[in-house]
């Protein structure tokens, strides 16, 4: 039991130790009074006892300490339950930090599986980019292809012209 109570929240840990206590404390006082009452000497001391209190006293004192027990018993019931009840929270409690787990591991999968994604398109994207680079390198070099074509063209035909015109 004391393993048990103290592996409870503390919330609940104070008042199960208190009550661990309380009945430590009246189990040695029954062990006390067991020894004093079978110890030899303390045998022939109690049935004088018993015999000049009368039987009234006996019954009385027999009541008290079958009180005591019961009050004791129903104690240790209460305690039983509790510690029952602190063992099924605790066990609720690791299911759903299991699930829990169970979910953040997914979302993590999740997660990388969208990083390598992004990854993907973040490579294609640099080579989209650097294809319409290209192009556009190539674009502006078949302008200045076709620039110096047509200039060449016209050089030409004002060459003819002039030699058509001049003879």
């Amino acid at each position: 039991m004391d393993l048990e109570a103290r592996n409870t929240p503390p919330s609940v840990k104070a008042g199960l130790l208190a009550k661990l206590r309380e009945y430590k404390s009246d189990l040695n006082n029954l062990k006390s009074e067991l020894k004093r009452i079978s110890a030899p000497n303390a045998r022939q001391t109690t049935k004088e006892e018993l015999l000049e209190s009368g039987m009234a006293d006996t019954l009385a004192v027999s009541t008290d300490q079958r009180g005591r027990l019961m009050m004791t018993t129903e104690r240790l019931n209460q305690s039983t339950d509790r510690i029952k009840e602190s063992r099924r929270t605790m066990l609720e409690t690791e299911e759903l930090g299991v699930s829990i787990l169970q979910d953040l591991h997914q979302q993590r999968q999740s997660l990388l599986h969208a990083h390598d994604t992004l990854h993907g398109v973040d490579d294609n994207v640099g080579k989209s980019k650097k294809i319409l680079s290209a192009m556009s390198k190539r674009m502006d070099r078949n302008k200045w292809i076709i620039g110096g074509i047509i200039s060449a063209l016209v050089v030409a035909i004002l060459i003819i012209l002039y030699f058509k015109l001049a003879h």
